[in-house]
């Protein structure tokens, strides 16, 4: 009886550790599982974000050529510029306007010699420069002439002539090709024969029809220079 009773205890403990061992085996795999699970979760990831990365990096450089494309463009964008003279302020006051309303650049022509302040010495000055044809030396440069397309040039009346700086300018620099826009303040004289001079000179220029304006025209010139402006535009 206690052998059958020891042989049964003995077969019931083989069965307890066999159970066991199944148990283990099992939750063994179910740690694999997870691991499998949890290493080939960052790979799939890995294998995305370098996907990721790339269209980003497109996308970056696609808007980088976007931007450089549209850049504003500069051609087919006509260079103005205003050059003037002025002893008095009457025609520095056009010319202002003028830069006003065309957005050109502008440039006076100041003399390396400074004129007398004084009307009655300026009169004679302005003779004697006359009768030697004189070719009074401009005290600055203008930098990158050529790429200026239409050129407003200003001055007042001297004795029926443009002062002779404006003869040292159109000497000093090549017009050819270019639209120049004449414009002149005076006591009532007018452009006198200034027109006919300036085409003289610069043959391979073209000279439109310019604006004159009397000294109290200058002063407030803002509705004339806009009524030539819309004038030469049609």
């Amino acid at each position: 009886m206690r052998k059958l009773f020891a042989g049964m205890m003995v077969c019931m403990l083989m069965l307890a550790l066999t159970a066991c061992g199944n148990a283990e085996d099992n939750h063994s795999e179910e740690l694999s599982h997870s691991a499998q699970s949890t290493t080939e979760k960052p790979a799939a990831e890995a294998e995305r974000e370098p996907e990721n990365e790339l269209g980003t990096e497109e996308s970056t450089s696609s808007e980088g050529a976007l931007e450089t494309d549209s850049k504003p463009e500069t051609e087919g964008i006509v260079k103005e510029l205003v050059v003037y003279f002025s002893w008095s302020g009457n025609t520095q006051s056009v010319a202002t306007e003028i830069q006003n309303q065309t957005g050109a650049d502008e440039f006076r022509l100041m003399p390396a010699e400074p004129y007398t302040d004084d009307y009655d010495a300026l009169l004679d000055i302005a003779q004697e420069e006359q009768r030697s044809g004189a070719r009074p030396e401009i005290s600055d440069s203008i930098e990158n002439f050529e790429n200026y397309e239409v050129i407003y040039l200003g001055f007042p009346n001297w004795w029926g002539d443009m002062p002779m700086i404006l003869y040292s300018f159109l000497d000093d620099y090549d017009l050819s090709g270019k639209t120049i826009i004449p414009f002149v303040t005076s006591g009532g004289s007018g452009f006198s024969d200034t027109i006919s001079t300036i085409k003289s000179m610069e043959p391979d220029a073209e000279v439109l029809d310019g604006l004159s304006l009397g000294s109290s025209q200058a002063a407030e010139p803002a509705s004339a220079v806009t009524d030539w402006l819309n004038g030469l535009a049609e």
